[in-house]
């Protein structure tokens, strides 16, 4: 090891945190690959005593010195919390299994009692589960409170691995007479889909303690629902429940609703993206006005309800004097609808828990919605059919490290004209009076105009940049009127400048996240669920266009774009690739 990596090494490890039976080592950045590399971390676990929760994250632990570390654990019998996520960056995929098999034997030698257990944002896919299934397995995991796995991408094979060692644990435990009581469980962004989601609902229904379950972004299907929604009724002591981005339909809808009528502690329910459509709305609703007394937020955005549907579910919510929020953002109410809505709400005092209907879809017209088992969701495109492996994260910093040295310098964000001439059709008629809130409900050219001079201030102050999604689809709604005329061109430039700017200029704004979240509601990047994406991206390219030459732009965000804009092209229908090409060499990104 190289003076100046133990000089590095020395610094990072100077600021590392100790309290409260704690050591933390979390964000540092350490790389470590040997016994060597690791000489330094041991020694602060060895003179550690009394350690009950370790910190690991934002580090890369190789194998080597994994062993190594699990040598010092094997004397720390008092560890209870293990917050491992995020601890294998740049790591083989194969290298995580092994690691983990050391770490959890050296619990296991060491006699500890686990409270939480957190491998988040380790993407090992199912063969690292297999690399701590036998610590699950064993008397280590018996007290086990906390199971986070978030975006590790697990997929089906490993969440019926997972299922099964939770099922054992649970059955070796009882047999010692303290049952396994584990009260949270966090699996989103896992492929999980039905047989995975399944699976667990087995496990689920055995353990039956469970107070927080957080599975969004999935993939699940109604079979996989249902089988959760029965998994649930007997867990009474449920207080939230997270599954946004799956797919419930109305057979989902309706079972998880029979189910909360049995629930007496639900706080948080989160169905937001899950398409429950307007019966399985009405479903719920029924569930939440017969109880659910201390429930606080309910989320069903961008769900496909329509007005009277959502009207229902307002009027459901009348007695609920705990509710601190009401998301029903994104659905299909229209003008009149949200305004009913407000109504109803005011009506019982208690218009300040609705959330923001920026993002409302419009009243569709009435039609039957489709048999439920012709609409089953097709199976999503792997990402790899795109050049990304299927476990990995969907970052864009993973993604400009493969990518990015292919990429020419310039940078284009000139559209083609047929996507313009799209645009171009005729916007609705405003109805006075213009706010801030209305255009966004309702953009169009004419009412950014009547904003008057400080619309693009309004809309800034109006915008809470310290929610990326809230930015990202202020943005959207803002570059959806885009013209080429003068005052509106003028008027949406100013506008995009006054958010982005208090955004990009806040600490606490994520860039990549923002950039994320664009690239998915564009299209340009695959969501681990259907997102309905802009239905035209004239506008936002423009504006893209224009963001980059300011200076308020992050440079290091130019080349993620300039990747997806140019590789993507050739998925998205009506672009011609030549074209673009053409367009491309012509005007160059000042960046």
């Amino acid at each position: 090891m190289a003076s100046e990596d133990i000089t590095k090494l020395a610094e990072s490890l100077a600021k590392t945190k100790v309290g409260g039976g704690q050591l933390s080592f979390k964000g540092q950045s350490l790389k470590l690959n040997t016994a060597e590399d690791a000489e330094e971390v041991i020694k602060q676990i060895e003179e550690f005593d009394g350690l009950e929760a370790l910190r690991l994250e934002g580090n890369t632990v190789g194998v080597e010195a994994a062993k190594v570390i699990a040598k010092a654990l094997e004397k720390k019998s008092e560890l209870k919390r293990c917050h491992w996520s995020d601890m294998f960056t740049g790591r083989l995929r194969s290298e995580i299994p092994p690691a983990l098999i050391s770490l959890g034997d050296a619990l296991i030698t060491a006699g500890a009692q686990l409270v939480e257990l957190d491998l988040s944002d380790n993407a090992f896919g199912p063969d690292g589960v297999r690399g701590f299934e036998v610590l699950l397995k064993s008397p280590a995991c018996y007290t086990l409170q906390e199971l986070k796995l978030n975006n590790c991408g697990m997929g089906i094979g490993g969440g019926k691995i997972l299922a099964a060692a939770l099922k054992e644990c649970h059955r070796k435990s009882s047999a010692q007479g303290k049952p396994l009581a584990l009260k949270i469980f966090v699996a989103g962004r896992n492929r999980l889909e039905n047989d995975g989601a399944t699976a667990l609902a087995e496990a689920f229904g055995i353990i039956g303690t469970l107070e927080e379950v957080h599975m969004p972004q999935n993939g699940i299907n109604h079979p996989g629902i249902t089988a959760l929604a029965q998994a649930f009724a007997i867990n009474p002591l449920l207080k939230v429940i997270n599954l946004n981005d799956n797919t419930f339909t109305e057979k989902g809808a309706v079972a998880m609703a029979e189910t909360l009528k049995a629930l007496r502690q639900i706080e948080v329910i989160n169905f937001g993206d899950c398409l429950v459509r307007s019966k399985g709305a009405v479903a719920i609703a029924d569930a939440v006005k017969e109880g659910l007394h201390k429930l606080k937020e309910l989320n069903l955005s961008f769900c496909e309800i329509k007005r009277d549907a959502a009207l229902t579910v307002a009027e459901a919510i009348e007695d609920k004097t705990e509710l601190e929020k009401l998301d029903l953002n994104g659905n299909c109410l229209g003008e009149e609808g949200c305004e009913q809505l407000h109504e109803i709400l005011e009506g019982f005092n208690m218009a300040s828990v609705l959330g923001s209907l920026s993002d409302d879809e419009g009243e569709e017209d009435d039609e039957d919605e489709e048999d439920e088992d012709e609409e089953e969701e097709e199976e999503q495109p792997q990402l790899k059919e795109r050049g990304v492996e299927e476990q990995e994260s969907l970052t864009p910093k993973k993604i400009i490290d493969s990518q990015v040295s292919l990429l020419p310098d310039g940078f284009l964000f000139s559209q083609l004209e047929k996507s313009k001439r799209g645009n171009e059709a005729s916007t609705p008629v405003p109805s006075p009076p213009v706010d801030v809130a209305t255009f966004l409900a309702f953009p169009s050219p004419e009412k950014l105009l009547r904003l008057g001079p400080k619309c693009s201030v309004l809309i800034a102050q109006q915008t809470d940049t310290s929610d990326v999604e809230k930015v990202v689809a202020t943005l959207l709604r803002i570059s959806s009127v885009f013209k080429d005329e003068a005052p509106v061109k003028t008027a949406v430039h100013e506008t995009t400048d006054a958010l982005m700017k208090k955004a990009f200029s806040s600490a606490t704004f994520n860039s990549d996240a923002f950039i994320t979240n664009l690239l998915i509601q564009m299209g340009l990047l695959k969501s681990e669920e259907k997102i309905k994406a802009v239905p035209s991206l004239y506008g936002i390219l423009m504006t893209l266009n224009h963001m980059v030459q300011q200076d308020y732009f992050p440079k290091s965000l130019a080349p993620v774009l300039s990747a997806f804009v140019t590789n993507c092209f050739y998925w998205l229908s009506g672009l011609e690739s030549c074209y673009f090409h053409y367009r491309y060499r012509t005007n160059p990104c000042p960046h």
